[in-house]
């Protein structure tokens, strides 16, 4: 949410922040891959396999391979092989499963960059978008739905406004 305060185009996941994010700014301008959350259930109930989508991909393949081989750190070849472990062996955000999804969303992304009149488009339609992410509307939420008081626009004085510190100054001269 930040970075789309500033303009930055998202690529990820239907869930957390981008469910909301795709509401506000719309589909045409946040780049949203992978499964839904129904999609997610169902290969959950049918028995998701990691090493199923690693040995059908050829690419995704390669790319495990050569985390776990010390293609990325020769310095320690080992560096990475829990990461290559982990995704084949306890994948419990299917990762594997969104591995092609992703790939054709980072070509849109790819494609989309080289259009810098859309590219613009949708940075601005970003930033226009994101005002329900202030700060300043978020903490009046959690005031009143979390913390169950209501927000106040009365200014705190700094610290160096305090009539103690005023009296201070008057008497130092400053």
């Amino acid at each position: 949410m930040k970075f789309m305060l500033n303009g930055a185009l998202t690529i990820g996941t239907l869930d957390g922040a981008n469910v909301e994010m795709l509401e506000e700014v719309g589909p045409d301008n946040i780049f949203i891959f992978g499964m839904n959350v129904e999609e997610v259930e169902a290969l959950a109930k049918r028995g998701y396999k990691a090493r199923e989508y690693y040995e059908k991909n050829a690419e995704l393949k390669q790319c495990i391979d050569e985390i776990a081989s010390g293609f990325f750190s020769p310095e320690d070849p080992q560096l990475f092989r829990d990461l290559a472990n982990s995704l084949l062996n306890d994948d419990r955000y299917m990762l594997l499963a969104d591995y092609e999804a992703y790939i054709t969303a980072q070509e849109k992304v790819s494609a989309t960059y080289a259009n810098q009149d859309a590219w613009m488009r949708m940075s601005l339609m970003n930033i226009a978008a994101s005002g329900k992410f202030s700060s300043d509307r978020t903490i009046s939420q959690y005031a009143r739905e979390i913390w169950g008081v209501e927000p106040t626009r009365e200014k705190l004085p700094a610290p160096f406004e305090t009539p103690q510190r005023e009296q201070e100054a008057v008497e130092s001269g400053k």
